[in-house]
């Protein structure tokens, strides 16, 4: 059997493991091979799970929840620890947008769906404003300067991520209205089919052993990493560097706590009108794939 894995540039974790041998060998002495079946939009895993092209994808904190909610038999596998560093919402320095409460009205650049969502949802919501209603949010469109927007007036905030953020930062234009870890606990997540979590922990759990090698070798690898990054997706190695090296490269299973996360998410979102009705988490979580995911991922290499 042919084991798929979804990989995407937006999931640091599949990223990199797609570019080293881990699924191979892990995958090997249960009688699987390994593929990887590249996409841009990370928004489409839990379509790309639904329909059989891959067995296993990754993604932010909104896909999976948005995927649940179109009715997708979707379990969750594991999850990075938080990742406080990893994006922030920046906005310009000199301008007008001095807490939340000024974003109303006004347009913020993000990845619609993507954990980013999450983030400026749940920011509005605790100042009593909607993402639906009070705000704009617009896609990033290729080619777009969002820093130069933000100079000019365009745009009232950005969510900005890996070199983009680190670049920006750099700049010293900006200023963070909104740092993730401050709102949300921002984890990289993991999910696959039930049929196939059920039927195969063993594979579940050689796949999560692939990622904890692949996460090791970013942590070691720093430099490396960084001109891979830099050399197809663009920015300097030395913005990729800082990006990478502000992330934990550290999994854990899925656990009640983190499924509580990922409620109190879908309920805003429901209150919002970014989801149509209300959603249970917990239908997505598998307790019986934790001890076997705990297992590869503290195992040696």
């Amino acid at each position: 059997m042919t084991v798929t894995l979804g990989v995407h540039a937006s999931n640091p974790s599949l990223y990199y493991l797609a570019r080293l041998p881990y699924l191979e060998e892990e995958l090997a002495p249960l009688g699987e091979t390994g593929a990887f079946h590249h996409y841009t939009d990370g928004t489409r895993t839990g379509d790309l799970l639904a329909d059989g092209t891959i067995d296993f994808g990754g993604t932010g904190s909104t896909p999976p929840i948005t995927a649940q909610a179109a009715g997708h038999d979707l379990v969750y596998a594991a999850v990075s620890v938080p990742r406080p560093d990893h994006g922030a919402l920046l906005v310009l320095d000199a301008g007008p947008v001095r807490t939340v409460a000024d974003l109303k009205g006004g347009t913020v650049v993000l990845g619609v769906g993507s954990w980013q969502t999450h983030l400026l949802a749940k920011a509005l919501y605790a100042q009593g404003l909607s993402y639906g209603e009070d705000v704009t949010p617009a896609r990033p469109v290729a080619g777009e300067d969002q820093a130069r927007r933000l100079r000019d007036g365009e745009i009232a905030g950005w969510i900005a991520q890996g070199a983009e953020l680190a670049a920006a930062r750099r700049s010293g234009e900006f200023r963070e209205l909104i740092r993730t870890g401050d709102v949300i606990t921002d984890r990289s997540v993991f999910f696959t089919r039930r049929e196939f979590a059920a039927g195969r922990p063993e594979v579940v759990a050689a796949i999560a052993t692939a990622l904890r090698r692949a996460d090791a070798w970013v942590a070691a690898h720093p430099a490396e990493a960084a001109a891979i990054a830099a050399g197809e997706l663009g920015g300097t190695a030395a913005d990729w560097r800082t990006a990478l090296a502000a992330l934990p490269w550290q999994l854990e299973p899925a656990t009640a706590e983190f499924i509580a996360e990922q409620q109190e998410a879908a309920d805003i979102f429901h209150r919002v009108g970014f989801l149509a009705g209300a959603l249970t988490v917990a239908d997505a979580h598998l307790p019986a794939l934790e001890a076997p995911v705990a297992a590869a991922l503290g195992k040696d290499s």
